[in-house]
């Protein structure tokens, strides 16, 4: 299966725009539990940070990630990684329930750290990071890829900004997933290692809504979970849903879930349609269903008119280079931490107030 039908490697590549020089910006990789670390390390890569070293206890991980970086020197223990002063950063994409301990390891040791979503599987876990992001001075910063690794999601955010649509008023975010259960891990299908289906892709959607709507906070004021079709796997929740309403008065609907059909080009038709005072758009970001057109397409409907864009290609991923100032100059560009953190507590308030539910209850 290719990395754009399989969600959990698919890696997204842009131009290099760097915003360092080689050496200038060096960070290591660790914990290669999720594919996504090959995107989170190609964003860095692009924007002009040095790939110094590689740390995972699994050989035939760091064998393959090597292969991909061979600039990347293998290391024994994660020590080795933290003792360097050079390194400034951290990215690692560990199995969900370790993701909080190992950030709050790395701010320990004086490095940044930026994970994959989502970033925390307890309350607890956020706690403990808030406060050492907080006595520490470092970053926790989390790779909520669907919004920042795709081109159509920033180029909205750029239109947003620029009074397009008027003032936001609601967010639908739509993330289907392929499931492809063969190739997942046997964490993936454990609750309390992945988080439920809400805190884990779920987080993309609070995150895209909070990003969007300008919003400082959110109620969730419904959240459903299931397992429809997967006996199998009597862990897994394999559909979700919510429903938030912000403090600025936006509402957010969304829906996830591993129902992607096999005949889909893609590993999930995912879509967002913000809704503004003065219009309104819609984002395909993955795929144009039985088009040929590909992802990253972004309809704009306002007074002036209408648009379909194509942007694969044409915008960039500039929260890479931004993460990498930010780092140096100790500023929040890219992603504030509350955002980031505040994003990670909506999906696990969700998680925690769902209501179960199975076809054919009431």
């Amino acid at each position: 299966m290719t990395s754009s039908s399989d969600g959990m490697n698919y890696a997204p590549q842009g131009k290099p725009a760097p915003v360092v020089q080689t050496g200038e910006f060096c960070f290591a990789a660790a914990a290669l539990d999720h594919g996504h670390i090959y995107g989170q390390c190609n964003g860095l890569i692009e924007a002009g940070g040095t790939l110094r070293y590689v740390y995972d206890p699994d050989p035939a991980k760091v064998a393959a990630f090597v292969q991909k970086y061979p600039q990347a020197k293998s290391v024994a223990r994660l020590e080795d990684v933290l003792d360097d002063p050079e390194i400034r950063l951290v990215a690692a994409a560990a199995i969900p329930c370790d993701r909080g301990p190992l950030g709050v390891r790395i701010m320990e040791a004086g490095k940044d750290y930026f994970t994959d979503k989502t970033p925390f599987t307890t309350l607890e876990q956020l706690d403990e990071a808030r406060e050492t992001a907080a006595r520490t001075g470092r970053k926790y910063m989390v790779y909520y890829s669907e919004r920042l690794h795709v081109e159509c999601a920033v180029f909205a955010g750029d239109l947003i900004a620029d009074g397009a649509i008027g003032r936001v008023i609601q967010v639908i975010g739509l993330g289907p997933h392929r499931l492809n259960a063969p190739s997942r891990p046997a964490w993936f299908f454990e609750k309390a290692k992945y988080g439920g289906i809400l805190c884990d892709i779920g987080s993309h959607q609070i995150e895209q809504f909070l990003f969007y709507s300008g919003a400082q906070d959110a109620t969730v004021t419904e959240a459903v979970i299931g397992n429809y079709a997967h006996p199998d796997y009597p862990e897994l929740e394999d559909y979700g849903h919510a429903n938030l309403v912000a403090d600025n008065g936006a509402s957010n609907h969304f829906r996830v879930d591993w129902f992607t059909p096999e005949g889909l080009r893609a590993w999930g038709d995912g879509r967002t349609i913000i809704l503004g005072t003065k219009g309104y758009i819609e984002l395909r970001k993955n795929i144009d269903v039985a088009r040929e057109s590909g992802g990253d397409q972004l309809f704009l409907v306002n007074g002036e008119g209408e648009k379909n864009l194509s942007l694969a290609g044409q915008v960039g991923f500039p929260f890479f280079g931004q993460l990498i100032l930010d780092c140096l100059n100790r500023t929040e560009k890219a992603m504030s931490q509350r955002h980031a953190f505040k994003a990670a507590e909506l999906c696990l308030q969700a998680q925690q107030q769902a209501r179960r539910v199975t076809l054919g209850s009431s």
